[in-house]
């Protein structure tokens, strides 16, 4: 497999309004660890290698645990997982796989857990990664 088209080069000021956005997110008071599991968890709905690569990597250096890292995908099953993290989990799978829409019940209770602005800044964080996966996908990115 070959990378594809490279997007940063090929339309560097598309690319640019996408860094904006992950610029942006990196200035919310989004907790590492919040950002790092989503990430994470939209990677692998996603399967994109090259994002679950880069931020599995990202997450260990900022002190994630490998246990962790690896019941992401079973999150529900395992007890390793707190009240907020659960709640930006299940939002992170709705927003997603969209076209199953995000539940009531998911969009209450991560409301109830973070409220509003933090909520706010996990969608955006949620449609960013999407973002990324997408190019990373389309572009066959390949893990280094």
């Amino acid at each position: 497999m070959e990378t594809r088209i490279k997007i940063d080069q090929v339309e560097p000021a598309g690319y640019k309004a996408i860094l904006g956005l992950e610029k942006f997110i990196e200035s919310t008071p989004l907790t590492r660890t919040h950002k790092d599991l989503i990430k994470i968890r939209a990677s692998q709905i996603n399967g994109c290698a090259f994002c679950i690569d880069m931020h599995t990597r990202d997450a260990r250096k900022a002190g994630e645990t490998e246990q962790r890292i690896y019941a992401l995908n079973a999150w529900r099953d395992t007890p390793f997982f707190t009240k907020d993290e659960r709640a930006i989990l299940a939002l992170t799978e709705e927003v997603t796989l969209i076209s199953n829409h995000v539940g009531d019940q998911t969009y209450t209770e991560a409301l109830e857990a973070l409220g509003e602005s933090y909520l706010a800044q996990v969608i955006l964080a949620i449609i960013t990664i999407n973002a990324w996966n997408r190019i990373g996908i389309a572009t066959q990115l390949i893990p280094g």
